[in-house]
């Protein structure tokens, strides 16, 4: 039995085909659809042609927007062929002519396009390939218009929990659709912040604000379409959304004061990412990112602080960096009481002068040029220290404050000058009687 079915599908495939090679109107489908393909092609590269931002390849430092038109260049040819195959299909259909050729080529047209969208756009491999396994198979069900009763078939499988009914149509429609939205909120939320952080006449603070308001405006828009695939009634929902914003309120109370708090920190200035700050606790570092709870501060050693923005407005703060890029740093040394400290001061304020983040030279103002002075009078010699400018932060003995301490060592040395060290007298009392 099956293998006669199967002579009888073969026989009936042959009679097709033979009638359809026959049939005249088969090969004015053939030259509709080249004739299609090759207007589509021909105005499609005309546009790329004349317009140079689809023409000219976009390197990784072009704008965003330019390389988001470029990719559209390449999907122009079968996006015009499918509109041209459309509207062929539909003048057909009113005069009751059955150009089955040209149906299939605009199904087949649909699905190329679909995977032409997927390679110019999706750059994960593993999202990629997810489209193409799901959406391809959905998009040819729609086309072939098998889609409906594909989906009767999945309501039909469901189960009741309690008064709630689940069918299979309605948990792969929330796992399908809440998992795109996600994925095209993910995307767009980069490629948003990528074309604020573009814009040169803002200034940092400004894109931040932005960047921010536009993450969670992003944020709130995906949550509302899950909500609605998901089939709840958002009108019911807000009916006790004020009771229910009032718990999670007190439940999240910390959250909420976490994200005002970075809001109100973007917007009066008070902070800007690449400042560098000194928390109350002593945690100093580098403000590399602000987030919806929390800032990013980078210490000298490499690591990540993860500082709540709270604790930016309700506890003292220092900044070093906000007002100006120059700091004034010292460092401490001492002498013999033998030393010529006039001449000793002058030589290590012209060696210090040298190294070339210190800031020094004639044009310079005096208070602001290297200074050696006398700290104070020590038990083993006099304590002295050199005050000097730098343009940025020094990471202490690391970084600028080590070079010069070598540096006035050395000069010392040179000069004859060597570093003091406790010394002590020791006078013996009745020494004939300890003799005895």
């Amino acid at each position: 039995m099956g293998l006669e079915s199967l002579n009888n599908m073969l026989n009936e495939l042959s009679n097709f085909i033979s009638s359809a090679l026959s049939n005249v109107q088969t090969y004015y489908q053939l030259i509709t659809i080249v004739a299609i393909y090759l207007i589509a092609f021909t105005v499609s590269f005309g546009i790329r042609n004349n317009i140079r931002a689809l023409k000219n390849e976009p390197t990784d430092s072009s704008h965003p927007v330019r390389r988001f038109l470029f990719r559209i260049g390449g999907i122009l040819t079968p996006f015009f062929a499918i509109i041209a195959l459309k509207i062929a299909s539909e003048i057909t259909n009113n005069f009751d002519m059955k150009f089955w050729l040209l149906d299939i080529t605009l199904a087949i047209s649909v699905l190329l396009f679909f995977n032409s969208i997927i390679s110019a756009f999706v750059a994960n491999q593993l999202a990629a390939q997810l489209f193409r396994w799901i959406g391809l198979p959905i998009i040819f069900l729609q086309v072939t218009g098998l889609l409906p009763s594909f989906i009767t078939i999945l309501e039909s499988i469901s189960i009741n929990v309690g008064n709630v009914n689940i069918s299979a149509y309605g948990f792969f429609r929330v796992l399908i659709f809440g998992s795109f939205l996600f994925w095209l909120g993910r995307v767009s939320n980069q490629f948003g912040k990528t074309i604020i952080q573009k814009q040169a006449a803002l200034d940092v603070p400004t894109k931040e604000v932005f960047s921010k308001l536009f993450e969670v405006a992003l944020f709130c828009i995906i949550v509302l379409l899950l909500l609605n695939v998901m089939g709840i009634n958002l009108t019911t929902l807000a009916v006790f959304g004020g009771a229910l914003g009032v718990g999670i309120g007190l439940g999240l109370q910390s959250i909420a004061s976490n994200f005002i708090s970075g809001i109100i920190i973007l917007l009066d200035r008070s902070l800007t990412v690449g400042d560098y700050v000194e928390l109350d606790n002593g945690q100093k570092g580098f403000v590399r990112e602000f987030r919806m709870r929390y800032a990013v501060l980078e210490t000298y050693d490499g690591k990540d602080i993860l500082v709540p923005n709270e604790m930016f407005i309700s506890n003292l703060l220092i900044n070093w960096s906000h007002k100006d890029p120059k700091q004034r740093y010292r460092v401490d040394f001492s002498v013999p009481y033998a030393t010529d400290i006039r001449s000793m001061v002058e030589y290590v304020k012209e060696a210090v002068a040298k190294h070339p983040q210190v800031i020094a030279g004639e044009e310079i103002p005096i208070e602001e040029r290297p200074d050696c002075e006398i700290d104070s009078f020590g038990d083993s010699g006099v304590n002295m220290f050199v005050e000097f400018w730098i343009d940025g932060i020094d990471d202490g003995k690391n970084r600028v404050g080590g070079d010069l301490l070598l540096i006035i060592f050395e000069t010392l040395r040179e000069n004859g000058v060597e570093m003091p060290f406790p010394q002590r007298e020791v006078t013996i009392l009745n020494a004939k009687e300890m003799a005895k």
